[in-house]
């Protein structure tokens, strides 16, 4: 019995053995890719760049036309010349997944880069993952803690909302990040670093988001120095890390710095392969990446993912094209304002100028109330800034300006939280609704 079994297995292996290899030659390398041909791959497959038994590199088809393949790397490029012979792999590039990688550092591609080991991951998954059927999500209708007072209360988020953090650079965005990771009530954070210095990924892991906030994360970075497609790469392994989370029905915040990076890579490689530049340089396929990056976030039929999206604008123009597409998919935006930042306020969220689409859904109609008390006082005292900074403002003019100027600060109090301070949401309602009472112009929490 054991020499019939084996026999089918042995002659299993040395028909397999017998097969022709398939094999390409590089034909050119110019700026960011390489063109193949002769090598049969589908575009999204993994191939594996110099000679069998010598160094190889790892690329990824792109684009295909009759010619042959566009590939882009997943590493450094050394030593390639026309003539490289290239080898498929058959496979797309897979992600781990599972409990094994809470509190482990992952590259653009979900490798360990910690220095801790191996990743003891439950699976391997295809990175590509179909999006939510738009009539099988569940309806986003419960608040999300973040843990930040100005975002609890004034832009509440729902689970499985999607929010845009817009600011430009230097203003706070990755520190309120942080803030959100130790605060948040969700059961798994995974954070993105795409673009970021490498001198500030460290910084980030031990000084903002420190032991606690990394024990229950999973962080995946691709500096600014590797290559377009590594960097692109990054931001759909971190999806593709808390999709399988949400499958498995739990709620998981995806935290991604930063978007406008992102939309910079798929821009290097659009133009490496031959698309028209659009606006400002982004060729067509940048907005539909952005597209269906965002559209995998979100709520399914159990689980759910809320993302939370920097957005770094282009010389604080808010309405330059990525922050623009992005608003206009995402369910909110938050601004951040540079005035406050340099002042010392912080986190530096203009209050006024941010909104969240689905706060009339998860909160109660006392706490809406309370909320439009709020920003009713400081939308008057903005609107008679100017004249408050002449002196030329008479007392009794407007009530809700009296207030205001009366309780500022009381109002920044409530506006500002340090980045150690941890509270609630109960407790951000409770504070909010005091203020309110104490400005005397209605509404309660």
């Amino acid at each position: 019995m054991t020499a019939t079994i084996l026999r089918p297995r042995l002659l299993d292996d040395a028909v397999a053995q017998a097969r022709p290899v398939r094999q390409g030659v590089v034909t050119s390398a110019v700026g960011l890719g390489l063109t193949v041909a002769g090598l049969d791959a589908h575009v999204g497959e993994v191939v594996l760049v110099g000679a069998e038994g010598a160094p190889q590199t790892a690329v990824e088809v792109v684009a295909a036309d009759p010619s042959g393949v566009r590939c882009m790397p997943l590493g450094r490029l050394v030593g390639v010349t026309a003539g490289t012979p290239v080898r498929p792999t058959g496979r797309p590039v897979l992600v781990p997944t599972g409990a094994g990688l809470f509190g482990r550092v992952l590259d653009g591609l979900g490798r360990p880069i910690d220095g801790r080991g191996p990743l003891h991951s439950d699976a391997l998954v295809p990175l590509d993952h179909p999006t939510p059927n738009a009539m099988g999500r569940a309806r986003i209708d419960t608040p999300m803690q973040l843990g930040v007072r100005v975002l609890d209360t004034l832009t509440t988020v729902g689970r499985g909302q999607r929010m845009g953090l817009f600011a430009g650079s230097g203003v706070g965005k990755s520190s309120l990040l942080s803030m959100i990771a130790r605060g948040s009530d969700a059961t798994v954070n995974v954070i993105a670093l795409v673009g970021e210095r490498g001198r500030e990924v460290r910084e980030f892991l031990e000084d903002d988001l420190g032991a606690e906030g990394l024990a229950r994360s999973i962080v995946v970075v691709s500096t600014s120095d590797e290559p377009a497609l590594m960097r692109l790469r990054a931001a759909f392994v971190a999806t593709r890390i808390a999709e399988s989370f949400r499958d498995a029905g739990q709620d998981v915040v995806l935290m991604m710095d930063s978007l406008t990076r992102v939309a910079m890579a798929q821009r290097e490689i659009g133009l490496s392969v031959g698309e028209p530049p659009a606006t400002r340089g982004y060729p067509p396929s940048t907005f539909s990446v952005l597209a269906g990056l965002l559209e995998r976030a979100g709520t399914d039929r159990i689980g759910s993912v809320t993302g939370l999206y920097t957005v770094l604008v282009d010389g604080d123009d808010h309405n330059e094209p990525i922050a623009d597409a992005a608003r206009s998919i995402l369910d909110g935006h938050v601004v951040l304002d540079r005035k406050l930042a340099v002042t010392g306020h912080f986190p530096s969220v203009d209050a006024l100028g941010s909104v969240s689409r689905v706060a009339s859904k998860v909160t109660s109609r006392q706490q809406r109330d309370a909320v439009t008390a709020l920003r009713t006082v400081m939308a008057a005292r903005r609107a008679a800034q100017d004249l408050l900074d002449v002196g030329a403002y008479q007392r009794g003019t407007n009530p809700l300006v009296d207030a205001a100027v009366d309780h500022q600060d009381a109002i920044d109090a409530f506006l500002r939280q340090g980045m150690d301070e941890r509270i609630t949401a109960a407790a951000s309602w409770d504070a909010l609704g005091s203020l309110v009472r104490m400005l005397g112009v209605g509404g309660g929490a």
